[in-house]
């Protein structure tokens, strides 16, 4: 009876040690580009999924840019990301290798498609019909940090009319400038700071209704209902992998393998919410490090040109 006893009390000493070792806060990473007042209205439902789930007090952690959440994901800031851009995660990546986990992709809920596409975009009442005929034109990038807003279309246009960015691609632009983001992009486009600029979207679905995902359901949904009326796409790139769902190796196992349950049951028992925090109608699917081994490469090679 004694020994039960203490083996009783031991275990609840040790529930009691691992309980007081949970984390009591949780950060979940945003990543810039977008509205910040829409940031957080897209994720609230997170926090309240997760504040119930885990009993923590998750706390929004929306950047202004993409560096912003890569540091705070290598200086043990952020916990976890729902909608990471490939590219910034290459860069947490090529920095530490074990900052982080990649707990699955998203995948498209229709087709299953796992990728989505950088575009340009015009006005659609501009002349502008293929990317040659912005020549000497003011063009818009995103985020040095964005897959979809630099990474792709930089390579494609150092293809195409050499150069770089810093020399605007051999003078065939009359300015590139970084925006700050998709949302920021879009809007230089309609207001006319840029006669071309880079965003994302999935390219499948319904083009009226802005696509499956990307930057233009977002902004639809928020103030720009007839925005698919007033853009018109004049190229696409590749398709790029859709962006990985991150956790932080610096919480502690247990409790990670928590958050990791928990993500996939928001994607699971409130898909809407899941919906909405990541920009589509999407779901979690397998992936590992191997399915960004061409982005991880990408990035690898700008670094190195960046330190000249």
């Amino acid at each position: 009876m004694k020994l039960t006893s203490f083996a009783f009390l031991t275990a609840a000493l040790t529930f009691g040690a691992a309980a007081a070792d949970a984390p009591k806060e949780l950060n979940l990473g945003i990543l810039g580009g977008q509205n910040a007042t829409q940031q957080i209205g897209d994720n609230q439902c997170v926090k309240d999924f997760f504040d119930k789930t885990l009993h923590v007090d998750t706390k929004l952690r929306n950047s202004s840019d993409y560096s912003g959440v890569i540091q705070g994901l290598l200086g043990n800031k952020i916990d976890m990301v729902l909608s990471m851009s490939p590219a910034s995660f290459a860069s947490v990546y090529l920095q530490n290798p074990k900052a982080v986990d990649v707990v699955g992709i998203v995948v498209d809920d229709k087709d299953k498609s796992r990728g989505y596409h950088s575009v340009v975009i015009v006005k659609a009442d501009s002349p502008y019909k293929k990317l040659e005929d912005l020549k000497g034109k003011a063009f818009g990038m995103a985020d040095p940090d964005s897959t979809s807003g630099f990474l792709m279309p930089n390579q494609a246009f150092k293809k195409l009319f050499g150069g770089s960015v810093d020399d605007k691609y051999n003078g065939f632009f009359s300015s590139v400038t970084f925006s700050g983001g998709h949302e920021q992009d879009i809007l230089g486009v309609l207001n006319g700071q840029f006669d071309g600029a880079v965003t994302w979207t999935s390219m499948i679905g319904d083009y009226n209704s802005g696509y499956t995902s990307g930057a233009f359901t977002r902004m639809m949904r928020m103030d720009h209902p007839d925005l698919m009326k007033q853009i018109r796409i004049i190229w696409q790139s590749p398709l790029i992998p859709n962006g990985p769902i991150l956790v932080s190796n610096n919480l502690p196992a247990d409790f990670k393998a928590k958050v990791v349950a928990a993500i996939k049951a928001l994607d699971k028992e409130d898909h809407s919410c899941f919906i909405k925090a990541v920009g589509g109608a999407q779901h979690i699917g397998p992936a590992t490090v191997a399915d960004y081994q061409n982005i991880i490469d990408m990035k690898r090679e700008l670094m190195k040109g960046t330190r000249g």
